[in-house]
């Protein structure tokens, strides 16, 4: 899997480069500057781009910025932004109408190398990985009104473990109950929010995207 890394402070960008190299990806590209990051990215076309919230010029949301550029571009991309802040906005702004190939972390877990690099990897094969403080902050301010108010205190653990992008199978281990339970309960979830049929992974990723923007709304 090919690379790019956007990271302004150098230390923390060589470390993640060893982690993931010793990972087994190729990164063919690093920087330190949102528009270097941007030129690089288009010239290298990775696989999935890495960037920081805030970097150079700027020093604001440059490096949001340049990914959702970068993801307007070329929208086969997968993104993953790291942040120190816990921002729902952020992510929200970040997934617009297309929650898939898109990934949210916390600095700090790029310390859990196995969980870092399981994410660049569901976000490059077109799924979603959101950090599980964003989407617990996000799921803490639960919807009072609408379709949300149908779901069950066990649904809305596994939407939010679903946001989070855990196959059905991790939601399973994670809530200790059945993978078929919990394929009953991503059914029901579909069925109370209205999600039209279509391919099991687009229903997910609209049933995340519902809730996210129901919730950062209110």
């Amino acid at each position: 899997m090919r690379v790019t890394l956007g990271e302004d402070d150098v230390l923390l960008r060589e470390g993640l480069v060893r982690i993931l190299t010793d990972a087994g990806l190729e990164v063919v590209a690093q920087s330190g500057d949102a528009d270097d990051l941007m030129r690089r990215t288009l010239a290298y076309r990775p696989d999935v781009v890495i960037a920081d919230v805030q970097m150079p010029p700027r020093r604001e949301d440059d490096g949001l910025r340049a990914a959702m550029e970068l993801r307007r571009r070329s929208p086969q991309l997968g993104v993953l932004i790291l942040s120190q802040f816990c921002e729902p906005a952020y992510v929200l702004e970040l997934v617009g109408d297309r929650p898939d190939g898109i990934g949210y972390l916390l600095k700090e877990r790029v310390g859990d190398v196995k969980a870092f690099v399981d994410a660049i990897t569901r976000v490059a094969a077109g799924g979603s990985a959101l950090d599980p403080e964003v989407v617990a902050r996000m799921f803490g301010r639960r919807a009072r009104a609408g379709p949300f108010q149908l779901l069950t205190h066990r649904e809305l653990a596994v939407l939010a473990a679903m946001a989070e992008g855990m196959s059905n199978w991790g939601i399973a281990q994670s809530l200790l109950i059945s993978q078929a339970s919990v394929e009953k309960h991503v059914t029901a979830i579909f069925r109370k929010l209205h999600i039209a049929p279509a391919d099991t992974e687009h229903r997910r990723v609209q049933a995340v995207l519902t809730y996210l923007r129901a919730d950062i709304r209110r």
